[in-house]
């Protein structure tokens, strides 16, 4: 039993060292410099029933400082007034124009289709692929352009500060976020070659024009539900510059509202970030077990009392870091534990979900590739 100690012991000390290099050496999307020249940028939104949000994600994107970009909306076949805000919207504004997106062909997930679609109406030297429930700081824009300039780089893309109101989206929507922020170093995605070590996030994911047409674009990715991760790596693959950064206090945006939401939604997503394979998704959750709640556990057992304190203190520690850096809520360091434990669960029931075929979003039945992740 003690080597278990010792073993969960050092999964968390590689954690909390990960989690402060990037504390001190992630790239952040507000610290991005001043564009050099300034392209034609396209934003790109998919909208599917997003009639509460798209308004208030255009009226944000309207006030943006850099002076030369269009976006396109796509309504991919709402049910709601979605089209109706757009068009509105665009009559108001120039800048913003305004399409019926085409019936879902048999392959395609319904996100990369509108995404596809988006791309042949663009004009600009940049695109950015973003959701109609974010929201951003006025040089959300300028910075990404920025990053892109300075670095030269082909894809860039940001993970955006979560919005959170209700106790469940406080406490699960920010732990999956720790996959990114303890489990990856940020800075790497730009300085190695590795494509395991490449991540994106759709919400906020920037390409140049050419380096978009060169992969592809997302008719290369077309039956991939995590397509944004799965593009980053494609990207490395192809010896393209990418870099991923925490868009704290930059791009804002607000997953999921409710039960039901959260338990969908990363239900469809959760296994897709170890690229369908059951094996290593059943070994990082019992590792998340061990390491997040067995110590929470253990504590009360005499014997093992120091080394269940130990490790208690190295998740405070992880999540007090979470919380100055990316803004994480406050309440996951007292139930980090509980976070963890249905985070453990949704992920049992996404395994459950591919192995039986009944995966799917907003009304669409998804059909997964198992071999997706490069």
């Amino acid at each position: 039993m003690i080597w278990l100690c010792y073993v969960m012991i050092f999964f968390l000390t590689v954690v909390l060292a990960i989690t402060l290099f990037n504390a001190l050496t992630a790239p952040m999307l507000k610290n991005g410099p001043k564009p050099i020249t300034q392209p034609l940028v396209s934003i790109l939104i998919p909208a599917r029933n997003e009639q509460d949000n798209v308004q208030g994600c255009l009226e944000f994107l309207c006030k943006q400082d850099f002076p030369h970009f269009e976006i396109w909306v796509l309504d991919d076949q709402s049910s709601d007034q979605t089209a109706h805000i757009v068009q509105t919207v665009a009559r108001q504004d120039r800048r913003i124009h305004y399409i019926k997106g085409k019936d879902l062909p048999e392959g395609w997930t319904g996100k990369n289709w509108a995404c596809y679609q988006l791309s042949k109406r663009a004009k600009g030297d940049i695109f950015i692929f973003t959701d109609a429930d974010n929201r951003y700081r006025p040089d959300a824009v300028s910075k990404t352009v920025g990053w892109m300039q300075k670095l030269n780089l082909d894809l860039f893309s940001a993970f955006p500060q979560q919005n959170t109101h209700t106790l469940l989206e406080k406490l699960i929507v920010p732990s999956v976020y720790m996959t990114v922020y303890c489990y990856l170093p940020l800075r790497l995605t730009y300085s190695t070659s590795f494509p395991s070590l490449a991540a994106a996030n759709g919400q906020w994911m920037a390409f140049t024009k050419e380096a978009y047409q060169r992969l592809g674009g997302h008719q290369t990715a077309k039956n991939q539900i995590v397509e944004d991760t799965w593009l980053a790596r494609y990207a490395k693959k192809e010896n393209l510059k990418i870099l991923t950064a925490a868009g704290t206090e930059s791009v804002y945006g607000r997953m999921y509202e409710n039960w039901s939401e959260i338990w969908h939604g990363f239900s469809k997503n959760l296994l897709g970030l170890m690229g369908y394979r059951i094996i290593p998704f059943l070994l990082l959750l019992f590792v998340m077990l061990m390491g997040y709640i067995c110590p929470y556990l253990i504590v009360f057992y005499t014997p093992l009392t120091l080394c269940g304190g130990t490790a208690i203190l190295l998740n405070i520690i992880i999540r007090l870091i979470l919380t100055g850096k990316y803004k994480d809520p406050a309440i996951n360091i007292l139930l980090h534990p509980l976070a963890i434990l249905m985070i453990i669960i949704i992920g049992l029931n996404s395994m459950r979900l591919f192995k039986r075929g009944e995966l799917e979003w907003k009304g669409r039945k998804i059909v997964i590739d198992p071999q997706g992740i490069l």
